[in-house]
Parts: C-alpha cells; structure tokens; sequence
C-alpha cells in the first residue's frame, strides 16, 4: 500500500501541468515628485499545456477545412496521386478478378475440354501487366504525396515561426519552451503523417471497399451476404479491442513521459542528490517509475497485439463459412469453380482495408489535436501594431521619465500604481531592493514588452506608445541575469549587438567589457565556435560576452539586470571601470543585488512590494537608517 501510495504521488507529481505562477508584487502608490523609481512584480509564471496523443480534437471540421487550404497550391499534385490511387485499386481488383475467367477458361474449362498452357501464359502476362500498372502508380502516389505533405509542412513551420516572431513576450512569459518546441516538432510531425499516408489511406480503403463490394455482388449475391453479416461482428470485435488498445497505449505514454521527466531532473540535479545522500531513495523512487511503466507496456503491446489475431480469426471464419457455402453452391446450384476462387480471395481483400481504417483513426485524432495545438499559436493575437503616424526618433538622446505609471499584468490585479520617475542621459540610476520588489518589470516597460493601464513613459519627451517599436528597441540596450549565446563564433556573438560593427569594434567592446584577455585564451580566439548556449565557457565567461555585445550596441540607453551576479569580485571590478567609460553618454538603469556595485550611482531606489521607499544617493540612504542602511549593513555583516 505504501509504495502504491507514492508511485501515485510520484505520478501525480511528474504528470501536472504546471499552472501560471501568481504574479508577485502588490499594489501601491510612491512617493511624490519626480526622481528615478520602477514597479515590479516577481513576472509571470510558466504553464504548459499538453495534448495527449490519440485524443479527439475539439474542433474536427474546421481543422480538417484549415489543414486542406495548406495543399491548395499543389491541388494539381494531390488529383495526379488520387488519381494514381484509383488506377492501383482499380488495378488490384481488377487483377484479381481475371483470376475467374482464367480459370474457367484456360485451367478447368466450364465446357469440359482441355485446358490450354498457351492461352494461361498469355492471360497470366496480361494479368502481370494489369498489376504492374497498380504497382506502377503505387509507387508515384507514394512519391507525389510525400513532396505533397512535405510542401505543405514547409508553409506550416514557416506560418508558425513568423507567427512566433510577431507575438508579444507576454506570451512567451505564459508558456513553456518545452511546449513550444513540441509544436513545432511533435505535433507538425504527426500532421506531416498524415498528410503523406493516412490521407490518402483512408481515400484508397474506402476505394477498395466500395469496389471490392461491387465486385462481390457482381461475382455472387449470396455469398456476399454471408460476408456482410460478418461486417459488424468484426467492427465490433476490432472496435473493442482497439478501445482498449488505445486506453493502455496512452496509459504506457504517459508512463514513458513520466519516467523520462523523472530521469532528466536527477540527471540535471545529480550533484544535489549525492551532496545530500539521497542516492538510495533515487533508486527506490525510480523503481517504482520503471514497474509502473513495465506493467502499461505490457497491457498495451498484448491488446495492441492481439488486434491482428482477433480480426485474422474473424476473417478466417468468413473465410470458412464463404468456402463451405460456396462449395455446396458449385454443387447444387452450378457456380463456377473461378467464380467461387476470386470470391473467397475478395473475401479476404475485404476485411483488409476494414482494419487499415480502423487503425488509421487514432493517428487521424493525433494529427488534428496536434494541428489544433499549432493553430492555436498561430491565431495568438500579435503584438499591437504601430500606429501609421508613429514617431521614429533618430538620434534618440535617452530622457527616460515615467510620469503616475499604473501597471499590473493582469489588468484585474493593480501592481504598479502612480509611479513617476525620471533618467537623464549620462545619470546611471540604481534599482534596489528585496527580491519580487519590482525591479525587473522596468525592463518590460520601457522596452514597451507590456503596455502601462495609466499614465505615461516617455523617452526624449515622446509617449513610447507614439513610437516606432523597432526604433525604441533599438536604442536601448540590456545585459540580464539569464545570458543566452547563440551557436557560432564568439566574433559572431557579440557582433549580435550591432550588424554592421567591423572587427575592430568587436574586439574593442571585448576590451571594455574586459572580456578580450579570457577570448584570446580560448583555441582560436575571436573565431572560437560556440555551441549549446556556450556550454564550453563559464557562467561568468558567458555573462562578459553578453556585456561586451552590449558595450558594441550604440544605444543610448543601457539596461543592467544583475549584469555581474556571475562573475567573480575581481572580474566585477575591471567591468565597473569599463562600464563607467560606457556609461559616460547613455542613460544607465542598473538593478542589483551587490550594493557595492551601486554606490556611485547617481540616485539609488529602494523597491518594496512595487513601491519607492526611499530614494538618494548613497551617502544620503545610509544616513537615513532605513531599508536600504538594513540592505547594506547585513550585506556588509555577511561579507
């Protein structure tokens, strides 16, 4: 009981999604008059939202209709492969249908004379033939709805990924990346299936079904009765056992998941568990996973096993009872013995495709739930547009004022509230405080991330919602807490800051963000490549490219988000000296947990739950003896 009672808990605990997080910070007003200041609420959480394979989409019809409109532009490719799949089930049937004459005729002639070798090699030739050609258009409708589907797939990514470029990082602040990537990976795959096999599958089954049954009527009406009598016996058996099959499939999927979230946190945090000696219970924990997931696997391959034994049984019961009755019907009533030979082959021909249908639905419901998963990125409602009159300022000074600013995300819950602040160009201003005080949500503000429920920000005396979003963004430059490089040569990422810089330029932001002695250390210097996010440098080494990417930016308003909470002390100093030329012209606003690195700051701001508390110059805070003399003392007692 007490290992079913935490494999539950184990299940429960590696299975939820993850619903957004609340979003921190309460509302409040600060104090009057101008003076630099900033709300912030600790930002909004991640979810995820995961669509179990197999499950049926909400909305069918639209889905299909929307998927359609992607295979518009090759509609004279999709007719050359439907018509590819009417010459192969024409060709089937057709092949197997001469069986009859060339037996009555050429094997056991139906007027007792002798059979004739020269006329069977000739029929047998002309059957080749008939399905050399089915053969022959198998192979181009295979070929043309593979280019078909992948055609289609390329206008999919490239529709999601420009829809992703133009949303707004609300939405990037509400959903996990690891749900994003599947939608770009896991659920355009399966509709890639789809639209290469199972579309066509389904077209071609029911085909074969109509003229196999046409066929069989044509060939004899009894004996046809007798197999479509079986019909719903073997659609009920198949159905059943496909529920089944599909419960335990899901079951062992979300095992399979389970287990593998599991493996990826210990490995991820294999230095915490053998710090704290939890290597027992790891193993016992584990355990559990990988019985849960061994019993799901078996259920699901035993009933997704016997699905072809059950309907071969049931289709060898039709076969025996078309036999037995066709047999008596040669006797007693006359039926040709070709006759009842091509009979008992449709007979099985006809099950065939009854079973290729009823295993093509669960992948149909995948394709569309994942189809309906990437719809719905691609009808997210996009960033605002800039207004047609929208001011571009070239060259923007950097005046930064927030004037009475009301802010919350959600516009329910009030974060910011009568917020004013102002920052001059060459001022370097301080944002302190406790964490989910309100420092970072000025970053989202000014770069206009979010838009503001009251009041004004203006930049050079323009309100930021007046102005070209390119043209802001491009003239402030940020260094955050979290560095992100990208795959390429180091030259190549700090260049990211300004395109068009020269060598030169980079290698002199490098020096000012004393990042150049550590880059001439690696094997090939500047052209060193870079992959995984920079797996092969340090976190510090990592954040100093990110500066020196800022440092090439020549954005006259500078963002420092805990630039140097990962470098070492020494390494801090020799970026204060180059930060200080950097700042000599550009408006800075520096949000910091080390307070030595904001003593000579300008004014220092101390956030507490989306208010300004107290705001001075450093000298003038610790004579205060408020928060921020708390702040500094304690820092300075744990030094």
């Amino acid at each position: 009981m007490r290992d079913c009672e935490k494999m539950e808990s184990l299940k429960h605990r590696y299975r939820k999604s993850k619903a957004p997080a609340s979003m921190a910070g309460g509302p409040g007003p600060g104090p009057g008059g101008p003076g630099p200041g900033g709300p912030g609420p600790g930002g909004p959480g991640k979810r995820m939202a995961l669509m179990g394979k197999g499950r049926k989409p909400a909305n069918s019809r639209a889905t299909i209709a929307r998927l359609l409109s992607y295979l518009r532009e090759d509609r004279g490719r999709m007719a050359l492969a439907f018509v590819c799949v009417i010459l192969n089930t024409v060709g089937t049937l057709l092949g197997a249908y001469m069986l009859r004459p060339i037996i009555n005729t050429y094997i056991v002639p139906v007027d007792g004379s002798a059979g004739d070798p020269a006329g069977l090699l000739r029929a047998l030739g002309v059957m080749a033939a008939v399905y050399l050609v089915g053969v022959g258009a198998s192979y181009l409708q295979a070929r043309i709805m593979l280019t078909v589907a992948q055609r289609a797939l390329k206008r999919i990514r490239n529709d999601l990924f420009g829809k992703m470029q133009e949303l707004p990082v609300r939405f990037y602040d509400t959903n996990s990346n690891g749900d994003l990537m599947s939608r770009f990976t896991n659920d355009v795959d399966t509709i890639g299936q789809m639209l290469s096999s199972t579309l066509v599958q389904l077209f071609a089954g029911m085909l074969s079904i109509v003229g196999t049954l046409v066929l069989m009527v044509y060939t004899n009406l009894w004996l046809t009765l007798v197999t479509v009598v079986m019909i719903p016996v073997m659609m009920k058996a198949g159905g059943a056992v496909a529920g089944w099959s599909q419960k335990y499939f899901s079951e062992q999927q979300a095992s399979l998941g389970t287990l593998n979230g599991y493996i990826e946190e210990m490995i991820t945090g294999q230095k915490v568990v053998k710090v704290f000696c939890h290597e027992d219970v790891v193993r016992e924990e584990f355990a559990l996973l990988n019985q849960d997931l061994r019993r799901n696997q078996i259920r699901a391959q035993f009933f997704g096993g016997i699905m072809g034994p059950v309907m071969g049984n049931l289709s060898q019961v039709n076969y025996s009872l078309t036999a037995c009755i066709g047999g008596l019907l040669c006797i007693f009533r006359n039926f040709d013995v070709g006759g009842l030979t091509v009979f008992l082959n449709f007979s099985r021909q006809f099950s065939r495709p009854i079973n290729e249908l009823s295993m093509q639905v669960t992948s149909v419901f995948s394709a569309l739930a994942g189809a309906e998963r990437v719809f719905g990125v691609m009808d997210e409602k996009p960033e605002e547009p800039d207004p047609a009159d929208a001011v571009v300022l070239n060259p923007m000074k950097g005046h930064v004022v927030l004037d009475h600013v009301t802010f919350g995300y959600d516009p329910d819950k009030v974060i910011l509230r009568d917020i004013s602040l102002y920052a001059r160009p060459g001022q370097k201003i301080a944002f302190v405080g406790s964490t989910g005080a309100g420092k970072t949500t000025i970053t989202n503000l000014i770069n206009r991330f979010y838009d503001i429920q009251g009041g004004t920000i203006t930049v050079d005396g323009v309100d930021i919602r007046h102005m070209s979003r390119n043209n802001l963004r491009q003239n402030i430059a940020m260094v955050l807490q979290d560095t992100h490089l990208f795959t390429g040569t180091v030259m190549e990422n700090i260049r990211y800051g300004r395109l068009d810089a020269t060598d030169g330029e980079v290698v002199q932001a490098a020096k000012t963000a004393s990042a150049h002695s550590f880059i001439m250390r690696l094997p090939q210097g500047y052209q060193t490549m870079l992959e995984g996010d920079g797996a092969n440098l340090s976190q510090g080494q990592r954040q100093l490219l990110n500066i020196a990417r800022a440092a090439l930016s020549k954005a006259p308003v500078l963002i420092l988000d805990e630039a140097t909470s990962s470098v070492d002390t020494r390494t801090e100093k020799h970026i204060e000296h180059g930060m200080d030329r950097l700042m000599a012209d550009r408006t800075t606003l520096v949000i910091a947990h080390r307070l030595s690195t904001v003593r000579n700051a300008n004014a220092i701001m101390v956030l507490e739950q989306g208010q300004i508390i107290e705001r001075g110059d450093h000298e003038e805070l610790l004579a205060m003896k408020g928060r921020y003399y708390e702040l500094y003392t304690g820092m300075k007692e744990l030094e």
